[in-house]
């Protein structure tokens, strides 16, 4: 699963009570997902109208997500942590990583209650998928709740679209490192993030009418600051690229059609590219 900004149907049924739209369900519509209503629809189309390229940015940032797990899996990464989830989809990381290493352990964590509520009913059941809550910003509280992962082994985290919700007041600088500190050596990061360099004015339009339409924040950020939440980890080959110049197997768009840096970074000891 994973979010840009994590034909209406809820798992409850009927309408959420907030008539808003919701950062999950524009990104579920960006995909041609059916997880969304109107007012999700609305606000997507009138992003794209500012940039159109938003759906492929969001279709390429998927694909980077599936190559770069199956990376991790075959690395040797056991457990995963989804942090900022979003909506289930058809091919998520428990997924992913157990076609390529069966058993693999996979925590699904989001703050959003119907993104909770949809993962629960279509993700949780047998011994090796949770659904939790957390909120990132609170990084010690949301690993000392954690079920199924051992922190004392490696796990790889995914924020996949994730830290540009997070305002510069939100410390997010501040939050990576703390979640870095938790981690035991040989875990991982995989990052995906809207650049601000390759986003261009429309794109920076677009979020801010995002982020004025849903309360939350969607803050482009340059190839600089976005490397910096990566820390002392170990950014694997070929680094901190767009997302479809990440070990793509077919053709690659150029970057500035998928608006977004991605990377995976590895901590302490580890296999650092391959």
């Amino acid at each position: 699963m994973d979010d840009l900004t994590g034909h209406g149907r809820s798992v409850h049924g009927g309408r959420p009570p907030a008539h808003r739209a919701s950062a999950a369900r524009v990104y579920d519509y960006l995909l041609d997902g059916k997880d969304n209503y109107q007012d999700d629809r609305d606000l997507a189309d009138r992003m794209l109208r500012l940039q159109p390229r938003l759906a492929v940015a969001a279709r390429e940032n998927r694909a980077f997500v599936g190559r770069a797990v199956r990376w991790l899996a075959s690395a040797g990464l056991r457990q995963f942590l989804d942090i900022g989830c979003g909506l289930p989809g058809h091919d998520d990381v428990h997924r992913i990583a157990g076609r390529q290493a069966p058993g693999v352990r996979v925590v699904y964590v989001d703050r959003d209650p119907i993104v909770l509520a949809h993962a629960r009913a279509l993700l949780a059941g047998g011994d090796e998928v949770r659904v939790a809550p957390g909120d990132l910003t609170r990084p010690r509280e949301l690993l000392a709740d954690l079920p199924l992962l051992d922190l004392d082994r490696p796990v790889a985290v995914v924020l996949s679209s994730v830290l540009h919700h997070l305002a510069d007041d939100d410390r997010p600088r501040e939050v990576m490192a703390e979640l870095r500190d938790a981690l035991a050596p040989g875990s991982a990061l995989l990052v995906s993030h809207l650049a601000a360099d390759l986003a261009g004015a429309g794109a920076r339009r677009a979020a801010e009418l995002f982020t004025r339409e849903t309360g939350i924040p969607l803050v482009p950020r340059t190839r600089a600051e976005i490397a910096a939440f990566f820390g002392d980890f170990r950014l694997v080959e070929p680094g901190l690229v767009a997302t479809s110049q990440w070990r793509s197997t077919g053709p690659v768009r150029p970057p500035a059609q998928v608006l977004m840096y991605a990377g995976v970074a590895l901590s302490g000891p580890g296999q650092a590219s391959g």
